[in-house]
């Protein structure tokens, strides 16, 4: 059975705007996954750890008939093969992929957990969630997208629209 997931591009390091685009190109390259839509790209501020480069995050809408590990194994593969290393927590990355959401499912194993447990606290995720499902309830918290950027702080979180080249 075929499911529709959102997945968390966003990087630091580089050419930040290029990895987002490259990821997104090798996402629609997964067997099994295709690309339904994607949210404009944003400049956003640091979380977690302060003290580094400003982010680009967007996400991407999928279509997939793959099971969410299998298609954790494949965002994994795409980080691997574009040379991220995971050095520190919430640290600097050339790229990173997160399912943020697996269709309406509640997933908790040792390797993944869905829906994302940060969601709801990320100004840079809500945004671009917002922008290309913004009545698509989040399965625990029962609140859309929509209003939980609503219910968000602002504090600490910038999000600016990125314009991107051509």
């Amino acid at each position: 059975m075929a499911t529709s997931a959102f997945i968390g591009i966003g990087s630091n390091l580089g050419d930040r705007v290029k990895n987002c685009l490259d990821a997104i190109e090798s996402i629609r390259d997964i067997p099994g996954c295709a690309v339904e839509s994607r949210s404009d790209l944003f400049t956003t501020e640091p979380q977690g750890v302060r003290d580094q480069d400003w982010f680009v995050n967007g996400v991407v809408s999928v279509y997939t008939c793959l099971g969410a590990s299998q298609l954790l194994s494949g965002l994994m593969a795409i980080e691997s093969v574009m040379g991220r290393v995971r050095e520190k927590k919430w640290g600097p990355r050339n790229i990173d992929l997160d399912i943020l959401f697996f269709g309406r499912e509640i997933i908790e194993t040792e390797d993944l957990i869905v829906p994302h447990p940060m969601v709801q606290e990320r100004r840079f995720v809500l945004v671009p969630m917002v922008q290309l499902a913004p009545d698509f309830k989040h399965p625990l918290l029962m609140k859309s997208m929509a209003d939980l950027l609503d219910d968000l702080n602002k504090d600490g979180q910038a999000v600016f629209p990125l314009k991107e080249e051509p």
